[in-house]
């Protein structure tokens, strides 16, 4: 996939990429910060076909629901050969017990079998979560291990 990047003088930076169907779809940084969803006509990209402004938490948010599926859907590939094992995507909610916790707090790999792999945190990857890594509302644990042993590593994320 072609990301193109184009400055936008007095403006900010515009991240786009041409859609299967020939749309553009992408983001625009503004220097002040803002965030900018955008459509955009294939034959003209400066065409603006939609907009929708973010916060910095609904941007987070859009780059979690992006980012950890594309990480889970790639383990699952590398894992497909190996029966029994699975790779599942566990949320820290906000009223989780291990929001301001840490990975070492819920022994999660002595209870239930389960690795935690990777940590999806406002669209960014964080590989190899050490025991001290402290988990903060919103992120999300990508895990791999047995069906069993990812809902029982669920049931503690949930109840402690």
């Amino acid at each position: 996939m072609n990301v193109e990047v184009t400055p936008l003088p007095g403006i900010g930076v515009r991240k786009d990429f041409a859609l299967r169907s020939g749309r553009r779809i992408g983001v625009v940084t503004h220097r002040d910060g803002q965030t900018e969803l955008i459509v955009s006509k294939s034959d003209d990209p400066d065409a603006c076909l939609a907009s929708l402004p973010l916060t910095a938490e609904e941007a987070s948010a859009l780059a979690n629901l992006l980012g950890a599926p594309q990480l889970v859907a790639q383990l699952t590939e590398e894992h497909r050969d190996l029966p029994g094992i699975s790779t599942r995507q566990l949320p820290i909610k906000s009223n989780s017990v291990f929001d301001g916790r840490t990975l070492g707090d819920t022994a999660m790999r002595t209870r239930t079998g389960v690795s935690v792999v990777a940590v999806v945190r406002a669209g960014q990857a964080h590989p190899s979560p050490t025991p001290e890594f402290t988990f903060t509302a919103g992120d999300v644990l990508v895990a791999v291990g047995t069906s069993e042993g990812l809902e029982n590593a669920l049931k503690i994320l949930k109840n402690g």
